[in-house]
């Protein structure tokens, strides 16, 4: 009998490090009575599409307190030298997934339903590699010019033309109805390619602006770019834990 494609599994990676330079231990600072881990965890619960959700993390501290509250832990080397190779490990412990997603560990708002978009969006087209979000951005916006704020340009196919840390297109001249698009720094893989990803050498344009997905782009991947309106913040400072913490409250007391 002829072989079948298997179903398709997808499933969804949380990378979670202790060592943080700026917010050392931010996994687990607690924000509304939560490690912030948990939050996004809830978060990934919510969506339709995943058939496991792992939490990848090179801490037992972290580890622990994922299986505290009732989530699985993939213990990583601490050692990788990217997000993507601490996803492509701990996707071996789920040998039957066929796509992963790369879900931001510390985006506690993150809309559930972009999650299943991206996932919709590897099942619908057998052929594509990436997929990744962005939300437009107004071109008099400073984070235009925010090297932190990742931009990204698109083909006429709606795939990724380039992503750039500098300001993206640069406005020489207006051009009506044309916004910057700010990536959002999730990603969705068709499982072959991960692991073909990882294999390959950092590319001259990723090294020189600290972008992992310019490796795919210099290599001729197609990534495809779901528009959004999900503007949810990370947590990069205890600052902003405390920010989205009032967000948190205040919407629990509205509801």
């Amino acid at each position: 009998m002829p072989e079948t494609d298997p179903e398709p599994k997808i499933i969804g990676i949380l990378p979670a490090r202790w060592g943080s330079t700026r917010f050392p231990g931010k996994p687990l600072h607690l924000i509304a009575g939560k490690p912030l881990i948990q939050h996004v965890w809830e978060r990934c619960k919510a969506t339709k599409l995943l058939s496991e959700i792992l939490v990848a993390t090179d801490d037992s501290r972290i580890a622990d307190a994922v299986a505290a509250f009732g989530g699985k832990a993939v213990m990583t080397s601490p050692d990788h030298p990217t997000g993507t190779d601490r996803l492509a490990e701990a996707a071996k412990s789920y040998p039957e997934a066929t796509h992963v997603l790369n879900i931001q560990g510390d985006e506690p708002l993150i809309d559930p339903t972009l999650i299943d978009e991206l996932a919709q969006a590897l099942l619908d087209d057998p052929d594509l590699h990436m997929v990744t979000a962005a939300n437009p951005l107004d071109p008099s916006d400073p984070a235009v010019a925010d090297p932190n704020i990742v931009k990204v340009v698109l083909k006429k196919n709606g795939h990724a033309l380039y992503f750039s840390r500098s300001p993206l297109p640069f406005f020489r001249n207006p051009v009506p109805g044309l916004n910057v698009l700010r990536h959002k720094g999730i990603y969705g893989y068709r499982r072959d390619f991960l692991e073909t990803f990882v294999t390959w050498e950092p590319s001259p344009l990723e090294l020189a602006e600290s972008l992992e997905q310019l490796r795919a782009l210099e290599n001729g991947a197609n990534i495809r770019v779901i528009p959004t309106a999900d503007t949810s913040p990370g947590v990069d400072t205890p600052e902003q834990a405390q920010e989205i913490e009032r967000i948190l409250t205040s919407s629990s007391t509205v509801h």
